[in-house]
């Protein structure tokens, strides 16, 4: 596959995934700020949708693109550049899947307090989101260099 189609690949879905993290992140704070039962449970109803449908998959075409474009343009791996992105990725990955969890269990403490009639929702569901959110913190920062680490490659 030429080069350019990959490139175009990689970026594509570099943005779909941070894209996809920092809108879900957003309607998610914001839909807890609110307090609001119903809008919570809808909101994360339809995180967990759009983190298994653009995330999961796009965070398995990152590695596989950019591999194959160090590849393809003869980078070595072992430069700084491409180490640290891989480590920042690799740590991204390991906030994101107890954030999937996390989300889960927070869409489905939200739906039963909704089913109940409950007006508010648990302890448990403010300790999952606290959770939630401080492991967002680092895997956004970790991208945001990642992404500066892909355009200014670093020696």
């Amino acid at each position: 596959m030429d080069y350019v189609v990959v490139k175009w690949l990689h970026i594509l879905s570099s943005t779909f995934l941070f894209g996809t993290g920092i809108g879900s992140a957003w309607y998610m704070l914001f839909a807890n700020f609110s307090r609001d039962v119903r809008a919570i449970a809808v909101v994360s109803k339809y995180v967990v949708i759009a983190d298994w449908l653009f995330t999961a998959t796009t965070a398995i075409l990152q590695p596989a693109t950019g591999f194959y474009m160090i590849h393809l343009a003869g980078y070595p791996l072992h430069s700084k550049w491409i180490m640290w992105s891989l480590t920042l990725y690799v740590l991204a990955g390991a906030c994101w899947l107890p954030v999937v969890w996390l989300q889960m269990r927070l869409r489905d403490i939200a739906a039963a307090a909704v089913r109940s009639g409950a007006a508010t929702l648990p302890p448990l569901y403010w300790k999952y989101f606290k959770t939630w959110v401080a492991l967002g913190v680092p895997a956004f920062v970790a991208f945001v260099f990642i992404f500066w680490f892909m355009v200014s490659k670093p020696v």
